[in-house]
């Protein structure tokens, strides 16, 4: 079964995560596919409008168990070329020519959140949650961390990623996660609305604007492939780290890391 489920609706391109048995949790297949999903949008001159969710109740869960159980026998260097093709992901996302909606059906953690805040627009279902819980595990948001500090600001991720708690849709809203909430059964109505929005701008005065966006923010494809090699430098250490091999152990064994039995 592919990771991801590719539909075109007229000119908008759906792209939904397509692993719901693991909440659409990141896998390397799932990472490469989707990549290159984006790519393609990107390229596709029929293609207007991008939206990104997940199937089934979860949006998406962040790393996988199974390919993060993998990752706790690898080397600093091996996780370093993992982070990078996670970083890819991210960086194709925020910088695709068409414009970006995230259609968030349920929950996101991690990396899931890194995708909405890499979106231009983002829907969620008003009981969606969402967290950034990597220090729980003696890690830290790296990678996304460029694209969650432009969307809620250096004040919120500060708290964010310190204390790693869950957080509703309210929140993600408040804070600029999520541009707009609604009930489950509105979220298509009002992914279509904006589309309709959307539909009515000139494609490349589109591209343009995006771009001018994202320049009057400092923020450009090149410096962001710089910050991801950093970014993907300290995961790796953070990983192979005493800290973040008792932090990953304990959580995939399912039991309290030494840190709080002290």
């Amino acid at each position: 079964m592919s990771a991801i489920l590719v539909t075109d609706r007229g000119a908008v391109r759906q792209i939904a995560l397509n692993r719901p048995e693991v909440h659409n949790a990141f896998d390397d297949a799932l990472i490469a596919e989707l990549t290159a999903a984006l790519v393609e949008a990107g390229r596709d001159d029929t293609v207007r409008a991008l939206v990104l969710t997940g199937t089934g109740a979860s949006f998406s869960a962040g790393a996988d168990l199974h390919w993060m159980r993998g990752m706790t026998g690898a080397s600093e260097e091996e996780n370093r070329q993992d982070s990078l093709r996670l970083a890819a992901l991210v960086r194709t996302l925020q910088f695709c020519p068409k414009p970006t909606l995230a259609r968030v059906n349920g929950a996101a953690y991690g990396g899931g959140v890194g995708l909405i805040a890499a979106c231009d627009i983002a829907i969620g279902a008003e009981n969606a949650k969402f967290g950034l819980t990597e220090v729980k595990l003696g890690l830290a948001p790296a990678v996304i961390s460029p694209y969650v500090v432009a969307a809620i600001g250096v004040r919120q991720a500060r708290r964010l990623f310190l204390t790693g708690e869950i957080f509703d849709a309210a929140e993600a809203c408040r804070i600029g996660l999520l541009h707009r909430i609604v009930p489950t059964d509105s979220l298509d109505e009002a992914v279509e609305f904006t589309l309709k929005l959307l539909a009515k701008a000139g494609p490349q005065a589109q591209r343009e604007a995006k771009q001018l966006a994202l320049r009057m923010a400092g923020i450009d494809e090149q410096g962001a492939g710089r910050i991801d090699s950093e970014n993907a430098e300290l995961i790796a250490r953070l990983r192979v780290s005493a800290e973040g091999q008792e932090g990953l152990g304990a959580f995939l064994d399912k039991r309290a890391p030494t840190w709080m039995q002290a």
